[in-house]
Order: structure tokens, then sequence, then C-alpha cells
């Protein structure tokens, strides 16, 4: 099995938990509201269909994605959520989670289907098939993290999260330009342990500036699921500190993060509810 087609494979799998998790809700359930300021289960959802319906467009229709980038420019704080907002508004669940279905399973056959070697345009520079497969099961890791805090469930941290840390670590210098900072030259020591204790490495082992922790903590941070002071995830040298605070490892404006659990009333310290550490 080539590694673009064990990628596709991994996205429609996290894609598939993702589905049962939302397919048993009842409408009280998809109104839920989310971590996600202003969104509701059916909001994460939506994001995932309209997300998934852009890069089908940007692989099959390049010239007419060109139109999506000029609507990202023209609203760049606010097109996410005009597009969410607007399926949410036009769908009933049962319709919104089949819109999800169709367009997650064309785009994974266009996806199966791309020549080697092809370049798919996006918000930034464009995108190798696997880079795109791997973005899209990032998005749907992270949005699917949403949908399970809102619901009170804990996801089991699958190998799957490999792709998300990879994307999180390669996005570094992203996280940089996005503030409108240098990033440093000289490259990061990245050693995340799985929960079965395997180690999963990024970067030169004498680099200076390091980071360590649990792979699932990591994931949480670049993805901005979890506040920095919740996770166990540590840095030693400062420029590596200060990449903790930034790290993202999605495309566009800088988030607003989590706050703090402390800051959160009502909500669970995470080491009791995870178990994890």
């Amino acid at each position: 099995m080539s590694a673009v087609v064990a990628v596709i494979d991994d996205l429609r799998e996290e894609s598939d938990e993702l589905d049962q998790l939302v397919g048993v809700l009842d409408g009280p359930g998809w109104r839920g509201p989310t971590p996600a300021d202003r969104w509701t289960v059916a909001h994460q959802i939506a994001h995932l269909s309209w997300t998934d319906e852009v890069a089908l467009l940007a692989a099959t229709e390049p010239d007419r994605f060109g139109d999506e980038v000029a609507k990202a420019l023209a609203a760049p704080e606010s097109f996410v959520d005009e597009a969410a907002d607007a399926l949410v508004v036009a769908h009933a669940p049962d319709a919104l989670l089949a819109r999800w279905r169709e367009g997650r399973a064309r785009l994974d056959k266009v996806l199966r289907d791309a020549p080697a070697g092809t370049r798919i345009p996006w918000y930034g520079p464009p995108m190798s098939v696997a880079s795109m497969a791997t973005a899209r099961l990032m998005e749907t890791w992270a949005h699917g993290q949403d949908i399970a805090d809102a619901l009170g469930v804990t996801r089991t941290p699958t190998a799957r999260l490999r792709h998300v840390a990879r994307i999180g670590v390669r996005a570094r210098n992203y996280a940089y330009a996005v503030r409108g900072i240098t990033a440093p030259e000289e490259e990061f020591r990245v050693e995340l342990h799985t929960a079965d204790g395997e180690m999963i490495a990024y970067g030169p082992e004498g680099a200076a500036q390091r980071i360590t922790g649990p792979l699932l903590d990591f994931c949480l941070l670049v993805t901005q699921r979890a506040h920095r002071c919740d996770l166990a995830v540590t840095a030693e040298g400062r420029e590596a500190d200060q990449w903790l605070g930034i790290a993202q490892a999605f495309a566009g404006p800088p988030g607003p993060g989590r706050l703090p659990r402390a800051e959160q009333p009502g909500q669970p310290d995470r080491t009791e509810r995870d178990g994890h550490r």
C-alpha cells in the first residue's frame, strides 16, 4: 500500500468514527453548543462538509476554486463562520449529515483517482494529494474533538494522530508567519510518546530547542483544542517555548484557542476525564 493510499484510508476511518458519534444524535443533540464560540454540533459538521466540498472544487475545478480564495481574502475573519451558518440554516440535521457523507465520499474518490504528482490549489501553497488528505484528517479529528467534548465523550487515541502531529510540526514556520514573526532558522527536536510508550520524533537529536510530551496532548495543542497549561507538553529553550504559545496546524488567521480549564466553570479536570496522565 502506498503512503498516499494509507493516509486517504486513515481519513476515511477518522470520518467514519465521527459519523458514528453524530449519526445517533436527535435534534436537540445537533443543536447542543460546542467549545467553539457560537458553534453547535451542527455547525461543526457543516464546516467539515463545506471544507470537503471546497477541497473537491479545488481538485476538480481549480479556476472556480479561485473564487473561493477571493471570498476568503475579502473576509478573512468571517468567511468560515458564514459558510457554516449558511449550511446550518439551509439544512435539517438529517440533510446536513447526508450532505457531509456524500461530499466526503466524492472527495475520497477524487483523491484516490488523482494522478501521481498532482498538486491541488489551496488557501496557501498548492498541496499534494497526501498533504490534502492529511489536512482533511487533521480538521476532522479537531472538529470531532469539539463534538466529543460537547457530548462528554472520551475518544480513544489512535495511530491516526501521527498525521495530526506531523502537520503540526511542519506548520511551525507558518504559525510564526501568520503572526508576522520571523521563524527561527534552526530546527527543533520534537519527541512525542504514544499511550503504549512508543516514541515519535521529528528534527535532529542534538537540537537545543526541544519539545516533549504525549502525542495526544501535542495534537490538542497544535489544533488549539486545549490550553497549553492543561497539557503535559514541555519546552526546552526560549524559542521552543515561544512556539508552544503560538503553534497551529490549521491554515488561516490565528485562532483564539481555548481558555485554561480552571477558567471554564463546570468543566471537569482533564486529568480526571481522560485518565491519560
